[in-house]
């Protein structure tokens, strides 16, 4: 059964390289779609909110790597 769970985690491995990086997606667009249901369905606080929230995501992502990247092992 290692060999199966190799293989899943392998396959995980495809779609997701950084898993802090997944999961903060998948809450920020739970966070955006929660009040934007009770903002109602033509809110342009969602279509600002949701790109920018994103941006910041990548950012902050994209410094954690770089300094994961320059540390002496």
């Amino acid at each position: 059964m290692k060999w199966l769970r190799t293989i899943c985690r392998e396959i995980l491995g495809l779609f997701v390289d950084d898993g802090s990086f997944a999961v903060a997606i998948l809450v920020w667009l739970g966070v955006v779609w929660f009040i934007s249901r009770h903002m109602g369905s033509g809110s342009v606080w969602s279509a600002v909110t949701l790109p920018a929230g994103l941006v910041l995501i990548l950012i902050e992502s994209a410094v954690r790597f770089k300094k994961r990247k320059s540390r002496p092992s």
